[in-house]
């Protein structure tokens, strides 16, 4: 028992510290990448550090998979050159046994990951993209789906527009039963317009068989309101952007997965790739527990027996390999090719059976 505690420690240790180095390449690279943007010289430099700070949880929860393996390396390269892996297979306990302390510590890991810091990084990536989009055009645009339906919010220098509509088609790029409810920059409503639908293209919202309101105080808004068969919203809103808005599922926390993809269904959008996300969130510690197996099938031995940087270099590359291999079943479960339990649950099941074939070989082979 002592001993896996002892091992325990060591790999909590070589993980926290190879987190604390790529954070501060990621904010110090962020930083720069920061400066480089179109709105950086409009703001402050207290701005561009708050943009990375909140742009930051996104990064180190991508490359988490990278963080154990580098974790596993270090830690089993520091005990075979300080003998300590001879000593303790010299004592009769096996690598599977060894193995056993990282292994659960990489699993509460994933678990606290998917529980505790995928909230923070919904809400950070979240902030992050309100914030630079008001830098950007100087007012954000927004989306939300509800029981009441779809809003979207699209921000000028000019003023805001405030748009609800009952139902969409599929990527958003159609809106129905749709209301358009404009503000003054000052704040102050200046006009609504209802139409059946509304297409967004080259100049703007497309509305079909439109009826507009004034809305300036002292102004009869029924007697001065018109109809028209078709009329042409500017918009600063893009297809890409309305699907970002929506498309994003790391910008939703876990725990509200779940009603967002039926409030999609409701709206009439494809909750696919959230579905995909979620799944691919609760198979995390799975994936996290199959990079530390990788990596320690190349590791687990003496350095005296040559091909360290080898066994190091194929570790990382078999790593990527897996984490490239995931994304793309990721891709095809989303784009509807294969089912998206299997999109989600089939790499890392398959990681770790791979992992286990080659550490058994080295064991027993």
């Amino acid at each position: 028992m002592i001993l896996h505690l002892y091992f325990a420690r060591r790999f909590a240790m070589s993980f926290l510290l190879i987190t604390l180095v790529l954070f501060t390449l990621i904010a110090l690279t962020g930083l720069l990448e920061e400066t480089r943007r179109d709105y950086a010289d409009t703001v402050t430099f207290r701005d561009l550090v708050t943009l990375t700070l909140l742009d930051a949880p996104q990064k180190i929860n991508l490359i988490l998979p990278l963080n154990m393996v580098l974790a596993t390396v270090v830690l089993f390269l520091g005990m075979a050159r300080s003998s300590e892996m001879v000593i303790t297979r010299a004592s009769g306990r096996s690598a599977l046994k060894t193995l056993a302390s990282p292994v659960v510590v990489a699993a509460i890991i994933g678990c606290m990951v998917v529980g505790m810091f995928n909230p923070i990084v919904a809400a950070t990536s979240k902030r992050y993209a309100q914030v630079s989009e008001g830098f950007r055009a100087g007012g954000a645009s927004a989306l939300s789906i509800s029981e009441e339906g779809l809003w979207l919010r699209q921000g000028t220098a000019e003023g805001q527009t405030v748009i609800r509509a009952w139902r969409s088609n599929n990527d958003g790029s159609v809106l129905y039963d749709v209301t358009f409810i404009s503000y003054a920059a000052n704040g102050g409503p200046i006009r609504r317009i209802e139409a059946k639908s509304a297409a967004l293209g080259p100049q703007g919202w497309e509305l079909r068989d439109a009826k507009s309101w004034p809305l300036e105080a002292g102004v009869n808004a029924e007697g001065n309101a018109q109809t028209f068969e078709s009329f042409v919203i500017p918009s600063t809103l893009t297809l890409d952007r309305i699907r970002d808005s929506f498309g994003k599922a790391g910008a939703i926390s876990i725990y509200d997965l779940p009603a967002f993809i039926r409030q999609l269904e409701y709206s009439g959008f494809s909750p696919r790739r959230h579905k995909v996300w979620l799944q691919t969130e609760l198979a995390r510690p799975l994936f996290l527990i199959a990079m530390v197996l990788v990596a320690s099938a190349f590791t687990m031995r003496h350095t005296r027996s040559g091909g360290t940087g080898i066994a190091v270099l194929s570790a990382v590359l078999l790593g990527f390999g897996l984490y490239f291999i995931r994304s793309f079943a990721q891709i095809l479960g989303e784009n509807g090719q294969i089912p998206v339990l299997l999109a989600a649950w089939a790499p890392p099941l398959a990681a770790i059976m791979l992992a286990m074939g080659l550490l058994l070989h080295r064991e027993d082979g």
